[in-house]
């Protein structure tokens, strides 16, 4: 009978990845390369099509990974008092909130590129 050499359940280590079997602070399937390349730009936009008349703004072009996207979208979520989400590695942020987001990622580094709301 031939042995099985794939651990099943430990407690020594905490948590397993289900990928690669490893102790979760030592996996190396988290660590994702980053989204596509930009031209250093950011880009905001403002969409309604496909949401009920209800305006987006959409955030593109910032060249961040999963986790830096999750950060700043919950910095700018909150910053705005609004919901939204990630979708193919832009932002979408509820509402036309074009200046202030633009004011906010301006602060952080960011070089911004908009359409003005008026």
């Amino acid at each position: 009978m031939a042995k099985n050499k794939r651990l099943v359940y430990s407690t020594d280590k905490g948590k397993y990845c289900p990928n690669c079997s490893q102790p979760i602070q030592q996996c190396s399937c988290k660590t994702k390369p980053k989204s596509e390349k930009t031209d250093g730009i950011v880009r905001l936009q403002r969409q309604t099509k496909g949401r009920a008349g209800k305006p987006v703004v959409v955030i593109s072009g910032l060249g961040l990974d999963l986790g830096e996207l999750k950060n700043l979208s919950k910095k700018l979520k909150s910053k705005c008092g609004v919901g939204g989400s990630i979708e193919e590695n832009n932002l979408l942020i509820q509402g036309d909130k074009r200046e202030l987001i633009k004011k906010e990622l301006e602060s952080m580094g960011f070089t911004v590129k908009g359409n003005s709301p008026f």
